[in-house]
């Protein structure tokens, strides 16, 4: 698979991701479910969720400076180190849903191991750069 192609995977499916966390922030999806359980209140899940978009939408913006859809307004640089930080907090993250209590969220785990695996075709791949 190219870097294109990866890139352009990331942004369809993150922008799958950031759908489902309006539809958390709109209670078309109940926030009991997410979050492992821990979110007690309204206000706790507005913020979770609203942080989620917007780390979402950063790595949208990452992405697409990588894959020269936008200019390079910060350096490629710092697009790379960001893009290492996502791909070791999606492993992270598939470690966590791997182990999550709730089969909602062990179904996750497909996503983010995907994410990390995208990643790490992006990163390795010289011709995105």
């Amino acid at each position: 698979m190219s870097s294109k192609t990866a890139i352009k995977t990331m942004l369809y499916l993150l922008v799958a991701v950031i759908l489902f966390h309006l539809s958390i922030l709109t209670k078309i999806v109940p926030y009991e479910i997410t979050w492992g359980g821990r979110l007690k209140n309204d206000l706790e899940m507005f913020f979770f969720e609203t942080i989620s978009v917007i780390i979402n939408l950063f790595l949208i913006s990452i992405l697409m400076i990588k894959g020269r859809y936008l200019r390079e307004y910060i350096s490629m640089k710092i697009v790379n180190i960001s893009l290492w930080i996502f791909f070791i907090l999606f492993g992270l993250n598939t470690i966590g849903n791997i182990l999550a209590r709730t089969n909602f969220e062990k179904f996750f785990t497909i996503l983010t191991l995907a994410f990390s695996i995208l990643i790490s075709i992006i990163l390795k791949k010289k011709n995105a750069q």
